[in-house]
């Protein structure tokens, strides 16, 4: 009997004795029991023989494995899309695999900062990876006066750099076709370091690494932390608008007639003259009803009042 008919043996000696009782005769022999004992054995095993999958288990026992990473590929390759960076994207980035479009090697080599967060290797524009630093242009406010902070961010992340050799691992690419790079030099985090000074802000719409690092900064009031600022992104955000205001029509200002006439969200109207706080930030937008003075007493008799600040 072979090794796999044994679990067949408890059906064995019934079956043995009905075939016997209803045989008119014995099969005799040397091995005349031995071929009654298997052909009933075999008789029994078809008409039990389990599932088809669960022979192919037992035969093909890495089917079960394919199978599972058949359905891991799947899922992965099924899941939804973020905006500008999916989340294959972000399996790779994980990873620390190439992404498409973005150089498979490292970057390395002198750099050359463009801005805070920007620098350029051989040529090649890099954006530091997962932080904002306030643009060239932005103004804070240190001490009641304006300060360039965007400006002194650059410098200071150039004098930190110097001469030295600067490795970038490409993570992905921006919406200005830029690389976004991981960066190191001497083994320290450049965007690490920038948050840490105080130079630049986590940015967590695209990255959670550096939060812990601003919380530290800003608790010792280094760097834009000791100073009013608006956040970079608010103020790209501004800027855009603005751009968009000035292009129509109307909202040029006219002569010498330097004093804005705005309306707030709640419908108040207050003028804004050259020197003040909001002044730089304040648009003219005449589809509201917002216009250009003269002087202060030509705003006042139109029912807009001064600014507080």
């Amino acid at each position: 009997m072979r090794a796999g008919d044994r679990e067949h043996w408890p059906h064995v000696i019934l079956l043995t004795q009905r075939h016997q009782a209803g045989s008119p005769k014995m099969i005799r022999g040397r091995h005349g029991n031995a071929a009654l004992l298997n052909a009933i054995v075999r008789r029994h095993a078809r008409k039990h023989r389990p599932p088809l999958l669960w022979r192919l288990r037992r035969r093909l026992p890495w089917l079960g494995l394919v199978s599972l990473c058949f359905c891991g590929i799947a899922a992965v390759a099924a899941a939804g899309i973020w905006p500008g960076f999916s989340r294959l994207e972000h399996v790779a980035v994980a990873a620390n695999l190439p992404l498409q479009g973005v150089p498979a090697t490292a970057l390395v080599g002198r750099t050359s900062v463009i801005d805070g967060d920007t620098i350029e290797i051989r040529g090649q524009r890099i954006r530091l990876w997962g932080v904002d630093v306030p643009e060239s242009s932005q103004l804070c406010k240190r001490d009641g006066k304006p300060w360039q902070c965007g400006r002194d961010a650059a410098l200071a992340l150039a004098d930190w750099l110097g001469t030295r050799t600067v490795h970038c691992t490409g993570r992905t690419r921006d919406q200005h076709e830029r690389v976004v790079a991981l960066c190191r030099v001497g083994g320290e985090d450049v965007s690490a370091w920038l948050v840490d000074q105080g130079w630049a802000l986590a940015f967590r719409h695209y990255s959670l690494d550096y939060v812990a690092h601003e919380d530290r900064s800003r608790a010792a009031k280094r760097g834009i932390w000791a100073s009013e600022f608006q956040a970079p992104w608010d103020w790209r955000h501004e800027q855009r608008q603005r751009g968009q205001e000035a292009q129509q029509p109307g909202t040029q200002q006219p002569g010498n007639c330097v004093i804005k006439g705005n309306i707030s969200r709640r419908g108040e109207r207050i003028y804004h003259v050259p020197g003040g706080e909001y002044y730089i930030r304040t648009g003219i937008n005449k589809s509201k009803g917002e216009r250009w003075f003269c002087s202060e007493a030509e705003a006042r008799a139109a029912g807009w009042r001064r600014s507080l600040r």
